[in-house]
């Protein structure tokens, strides 16, 4: 009974703390944020119990939390992750997998999962996760709730438990487009919210052609919806995709072990199927190996931020289809991961603010619709999508 109450969405369900302000832009809202969020005499685990028993409670929250609360939001929750968050499929060996609330018998999504479950759910008005390489997009796209990976560098990571630091985002996630906007401009101070209009919209070819072929109908007559206007078909990357989506792999893979590698050794903890073996796979990376792949990676920075500038937008879907079964064979996911790595390691090599558009699959399973703009780019994306997803339901 207790996971049709909560939909095994938290890690502690008890943890609170109250808003720093009674007044703010987002008062009376409540936030959940993932199990990586140090918040004040709380002990994260990370999705792992060697982990939790490793390392100390934090002695102050995480600036992201702090910015939330002094805006007058409750913190609501420590959200389920992923362990370590090396994953996009929210299936979680040790501590289970929370329930999907759009679609019970599939996967949440990962490495978010908790958060996103909080957010569809309703248990929370929306929730922090964190996006290295699809893990706020996917479980959005999945769960079936708008979802927004910022720019890399724009949303202060202090206190936030890394993965591949080059890559990693504090993301965040609701029903509820206008909570998803005023979230966004909290945590992304920084900028300037100036118009919402993009004058060149492009469809990329390639990404179109990984979602599924039932679903693709659905998904592009929303799209069209959407945007309102015209578009081009474009190629995002000469040497296709699965060049760009290596390149992402190896690259998180050597931060991945320059981070976690030592603790690793030391602790020798036990780790699920697949994230085992993805561990095993960086230990053996070595950065001198690979200098040529970091050279790649900033002309593509270049030619992305340069190709989309302040008013280009990159239309792609945000997952290959709907999400995969619970307790699918390991094979069956890492398949599919590879075809999803195809569309996420875009923003995520670029470091662009992309965010999810939820929209339902002829099955009713949710399916999801992404935007990319250019950098820094941010707070125009939430205002387009805000206005446009509006316009679309009157």
């Amino acid at each position: 009974m207790k996971m049709e109450y909560d939909w095994g969405a938290f890690m502690n369900k008890d943890l609170a703390v109250e808003p720093a302000s009674a007044e703010g832009s987002l008062k009376n809202l409540s936030f959940a944020v993932k199990d990586v969020f140090a918040v004040e005499g709380h002990t994260n685990a990370a999705g792992n119990p060697d982990w939790l028993r490793t390392h100390e409670p934090a002695e102050k929250n995480a600036e992201a939390v702090d910015l939330l609360l002094r805006e007058g939001a409750r913190l609501k929750g420590a959200a389920h992750t992923d362990e370590l968050m090396y994953s996009l499929d929210g299936e979680n060996v040790h501590y289970g997998t929370p329930v999907n609330p759009c679609a019970k018998d599939n996967i949440p999504g990962g490495s978010s999962s908790g958060s996103a479950v909080a957010a569809a759910s309703g248990m929370a008005d929306f929730a922090l996760g964190t996006d290295t390489g699809g893990s706020v997009r996917i479980p959005s796209s999945y769960c079936g709730i708008f979802g927004f990976r910022p720019t890399h560098g724009e949303v202060p990571v202090n206190g936030v438990i890394p993965l591949a630091k080059s890559f990693d985002t504090v993301g965040w996630m609701s029903k509820d487009i206008g909570i998803l906007h005023a979230a966004g401009r909290v945590l992304l101070s920084g900028q300037e919210e100036a118009g919402a209009c993009f004058k060149r919209i492009y469809f990329e070819k390639e990404a179109w052609s990984l979602l599924e072929e039932s679903d693709r109908t659905q998904v592009y007559a929303h799209a069209l919806g959407l945007i309102d206007g015209e578009f081009d078909w474009c190629i995002a990357a000469d040497g296709g995709l699965a060049e760009w989506a290596e390149m992402f792999k190896l690259l998180q893979g050597l931060d991945i072990w320059e981070e976690h590698g030592a603790w690793i050794e030391r602790t020798n903890p036990v780790f699920g199927s697949g994230i085992a073996e993805r561990f095993e796979w960086t230990s053996s990376l070595r950065k001198s190996d690979h200098e040529h792949v970091f050279m790649k990676r900033e002309a593509v920075k270049r030619r992305l931020s340069e190709w989309l500038a302040e008013d280009g937008l990159l239309v792609i879907p945000t997952a290959p289809g709907t999400p995969p079964l619970r307790g699918l064979p390991e094979n069956e996911l890492h398949e599919r991961r590879a075809r999803t790595m195809k569309l996420t390691c875009i923003a995520g090599l670029g470091g662009l603010p992309q965010i999810t558009v939820p929209l339902p699959a002829k099955n009713g399973e949710p399916l999801g619709l992404s935007f990319i703009a250019g950098r820094k780019q941010d707070l125009k994306l939430l205002a387009w999508t805000e206005k446009h997803v509006l316009s679309l339901q009157v």
